[in-house]
């Protein structure tokens, strides 16, 4: 599966632009500033139905129009798959495959599988749970659909629980019945998300261990640790346990939104005892395990972007992921650098087909 072309309007800070692709590698190259990663987020956006920097759709609109367009053609399974999406100001986002539109966006995951890896996954290290909890469920999300619509599900009956505190305080009024039949359908969901995860999690870790070891030479020992409240209880029981605090919260403190997955160097959390350099490589671990874990599972090779990726990168690292696109283990690449020179030399290293543009 790959990109044949891609086409923008109004995207970000491009007025028209359209792409062909390479089938093997293609690079963006250019200052800081001339809309590199704006391809690159566009392509993830004709994969994930929205932004990877920038999840408000209509901020993606080019300042001082009414609306945006990316046009993609795919090929896939020996067959051409044409993937639209597009935003109107004041209106839902669009997301069309072969002319037809998505009911559902959730429909979409995973029908074109890709990973991107960029500078800004460092918020998975620096910012809070909800970031790494985000990064395991769409892992997920692109190989089970059950598990998609379960977290939707869980999320809905989580913000009906919620409003449901909120009157409680609100009305000075209690009914535990009422309660009660939220907190049986959050157990249910809440164990077989907590499941879900813990299976994946068990297959990923042995994943991310080994691309850790090819990028450092072992140098480093690192561990992923998943911790949730549902290890030792179950959510019902959870929640009975802290019915007090969550009436004085006004809102659910316990269950599987409070998952997260521990990040540590030598067991010291990564975020304290890193450096900014054994942080990179951890991040580019974690992302390369994700592709290999999607094209294991998918059976095939999920489009991989690299937004930067050169930054802060000494050349031993570079020279490891470059011996991986020699091996064939890629499918699709798309790079973006601001030094051309250091883009080309590097990919001609390859032996690889590949373009270059020029922003």
């Amino acid at each position: 599966m790959y990109l044949k072309k891609i086409s923008l309007f109004n995207y970000k800070n491009f007025s028209e632009a359209s792409f062909d692709f390479n089938e093997k590698i293609n690079c963006f190259v250019g200052k800081n500033g001339i809309g590199k990663t704006n391809v690159l987020d566009a392509i993830y956006q004709l994969a994930y139905g929205k932004s990877y920097f920038n999840p408000l759709a209509v901020q993606n609109i080019k300042h001082g129009e009414e609306f945006f367009v990316i046009d993609g053609e795919f090929e896939k399974q020996g067959r051409t798959e044409q993937i639209v999406c597009s935003v109107k100001k004041g209106q839902k986002k669009i997301l069309k495959r072969n002319g037809k539109i998505y009911d559902k966006f959730s429909d979409h995951i995973g029908f074109i599988p890709l990973v991107i890896i960029s500078p800004a996954d460092r918020d998975l290290i620096v910012e809070g749970s909800e970031t790494r909890r985000k990064f395991i469920d769409s892992v997920i999300s692109q190989l089970d659909s059950t598990y998609l619509q379960q977290l939707i599900q869980y999320q809905k009956i989580l913000a009906q629980r919620n409003a449901l505190l909120k009157y409680f305080a609100l009305n000075q009024t209690f009914e535990n019945e009422t309660l009660s039949i939220y907190n049986e359908r959050l157990d249910v969901l809440g164990h077989e998300i907590f499941e879900k995860r813990k299976t994946f999690l068990n297959d990923f870790i042995p994943i991310f261990n080994s691309h850790h070891r090819a990028i450092t030479g072992s140098a480093e020992t690192v561990q992923l640790v998943y911790e949730s409240q549902l290890e030792n209880n179950s959510l019902l029981a959870l929640l009975d346990e802290n019915l007090s605090r969550d009436r004085a919260a006004q809102y659910t403190t316990v269950g599987i939104h409070k998952d997260d997955l521990s990040f540590e160097i030598d067991h010291y959390p990564i975020k304290k005892f890193g450096s900014q350099g054994q942080q990179k490589s951890f991040l580019i671990a974690l992302k390369l395990a994700q592709f290999e874990f999607v094209k294991k599972q998918c059976g095939e090779k999920p489009i991989l972007l690299f937004d930067d990726i050169f930054d802060k990168l000494d050349e031993s690292r570079v020279g490891k992921i470059v011996e991986m696109v020699n091996n064939d283990e890629f499918g699709q690449l798309f790079i973006s650098d601001t030094h051309a020179e250091r883009t080309e030399t590097i990919i001609k290293s390859t032996h690889q087909s590949y373009s270059i543009f020029n922003l």
